[in-house]
């Protein structure tokens, strides 16, 4: 069954604060699971403070995500935020760096599916749910996330050059079921 995790895109002065992962050190939205006894809302301020070190204010739910296929399945709840305290800072062991970019200026390699999730928090959509099945022929058709970083850590590449590689063997479909187009 797959997971629930949320997306937080940290909104201010028309850039956008991103987190860059340890593990394959892709871009991204701060993002995490939603642990035992939290709301959606709860879980998505918690992540934020412990990713990036800053308090935030949830203003806006873009919508849901739902990542199918052979890489770790998640439905992820998105939300726009506003920061309103804190102090930038990586989490020891997640992010190797936090930074915020103008909206022209995305960096890359993103995480996949992100792309689509930051356009739709930077547009303004409301009310949306996506579908972003995600194939890699050169994985088995189920891949817990500890098998990934096995692979990864028997490939002999940086960890950036294996998910680089891994993307470029992806198909990636993204439909919106719901809401705007």
């Amino acid at each position: 069954m797959p997971g629930l995790a949320v997306n937080i895109a940290v909104i201010h002065e028309n850039k956008i604060l991103l987190t860059q992962r340890e593990d394959f050190e892709t871009w991204i939205l701060p993002s995490g699971g939603v642990e035992d006894g939290e709301s959606l809302a709860q879980a998505a301020i918690r992540e934020t403070k412990e990713e990036t070190g800053l308090d935030v204010e949830l203003i806006r739910l873009v919508g849901v995500y739902s990542r199918l296929g052979n890489m770790s399945p998640v439905h992820a709840i998105l939300f726009v935020a506003k920061p309103i305290g804190g102090e930038i800072k990586c989490q020891e062991g997640e992010t190797i760096a936090v930074e915020w970019f103008a909206f022209d200026q995305i960096p890359s390699p993103l995480s996949a599916g992100h792309k689509k999730r930051i356009e739709d928090a930077i547009s303004g959509l409301s009310g949306v749910a996506v579908l972003q099945e995600m194939k890699v022929s050169t994985l088995p058709e189920k891949l817990t996330r500890k098998e990934l970083i096995e692979l990864r850590d028997k490939s002999g590449l940086t960890r950036q050059e294996f998910y680089i590689q891994l993307v470029e063997n992806m198909i990636l479909k993204e439909k919106v079921e719901v809401g705007n187009t």
